[in-house]
């Protein structure tokens, strides 16, 4: 039976392509987006390949889930919710701190308020939520031990010792980090979307709504932006690399990350919405596999045929972790799904769609600057 799904943050890189899985199915579906010029130009109607991708696949309503008048509009008719809007980067998270907390957490609120207090048909709402939320995530003692290491030390990053320590202990050992694994986020970006999942996995089953959480990892592929400095190191790298310009690799070049595929996520998130099984369930949504910073410049180079100068500069973020791969076994076991497109595909399909792009300015030196002016980055 046809379902009417809403989706905030729907003209998004994720949002859209979710909006034609729903549609291709025969689904309705309505986009709420606030069309923000850092990702959709300052004219959508001409400067957003995104917001025009959903022509005959949903019907777009501009808007913000900051005001209940928005939301209400979008809501109507409803019986799915995947909620994607979000300001997103774990970097500008910490010097635009009450738009970030106001935009995600607010924006939960005043959704789960009206779904509390106001007639509506939503029978599952979807939370976006993400790796984030982990911190630096799951690792193993040389006895075997889980433990879940704390935020970096300060003194230790400026010393160029770039790992994470757990006092009393040895080396250890990374592993994937399952959805029972401590949370304990080390960024404002990190601390919205573990109040924007908390709230919908406390607040919906109070009132007959069937809650999911899907904790994305690193999600990348084509129709990513490739002008806001916020999306990503595949973005951020493939413009450089285009330009010409040096690649400035953070600490050691082996941070890690759990990059996924949007194919993948889309598929995921899908059956996020749709299984009864999903129903009440937070799942890691990921590839499963660390890939390291150097990995990901060796790969974009393969891609493109070309090389840039690279440097390992030792720079680092505050805020940022070291490593990061989810364990997608609950994603397997209940919901029959597992990522499909390898990292060496998918940068092949990734850069052939960048290659059919303008090359634009990206705002990423821009970023850094605002960065270290605050004694973020150094």
């Amino acid at each position: 039976m046809p379902e009417h799904v809403l989706i905030t943050g729907g003209a998004g890189f994720i949002g859209t392509r979710l909006a034609a899985r729903f549609a291709a199915d025969g689904h309705v579906v309505t986009a709420l987006d606030a069309l923000i010029p850092q990702v959709h130009g300052e004219d959508p109607s001409t400067t957003s390949p995104l917001l025009r991708s959903l022509d005959g696949v949903a019907e777009v309503v501009v808007g913000t889930v900051a005001s209940k008048d928005d939301l209400r509009r979008a809501l109507e008719g409803a019986t799915i919710v995947i909620h994607l809007a979000a300001e997103t980067g774990t970097g500008q998270s910490m010097y635009e701190i009450d738009r970030y907390v106001d935009a995600n957490v607010g924006g939960t609120a005043k959704l789960l308020d009206i779904l509390t207090n106001e007639e509506h048909t939503v029978r599952r709402i979807v939370i976006a939520s993400s790796r984030s939320i982990y911190g630096e995530g799951t690792y193993e003692t040389q006895d075997g031990r889980r433990v879940y290491p704390s935020h970096r030390d300060d003194a230790d990053l400026s010393n160029g010792d770039f790992e994470v320590h757990v006092p009393g202990e040895g080396p250890l050992r990374l592993v994937p980090t399952d959805e029972t694994a401590l949370v304990h986020p080390s960024s404002v970006y990190g601390i919205t979307k573990q109040m924007q999942e908390s709230l919908i996995m406390t607040v919906a089953p109070t009132i007959d709504v069937e809650p999911v959480s899907v904790r994305y990892q690193n999600v990348y592929g084509p129709g990513q932006s490739l002008k806001n400095p916020y999306t990503g190191i595949l973005s951020i790298f493939s413009t450089l690399i285009r330009q010409g310009k040096d690649i400035n690799i953070f600490e050691d070049g082996e941070e890690s990350r759990d990059f996924v595929y949007i194919d993948d996520v889309v598929e995921a998130t899908f059956l996020a919405a749709t299984a009864p099984a999903a129903a009440g369930g937070i799942f890691n949504v990921g590839s499963g596999v660390a890939t390291s910073v150097n990995e990901v410049v060796a790969a974009l180079f393969a891609a493109y045929g070309t090389t840039v100068p690279t440097h390992v500069s030792g720079n680092y973020r505050v805020g940022d972790i070291r490593h990061n791969v989810a364990d997608v076994t609950a994603l397997r076991e209940v919901l029959g799904y597992t990522p499909a497109v390898a990292f060496e595909d998918g940068v092949r399909r990734f850069a052939e769609w960048v290659l059919s792009e303008p090359i634009e300015a990206d705002g990423y030196e821009r970023s850094l600057q605002e960065m270290a002016q605050r004694k973020l980055l150094k």
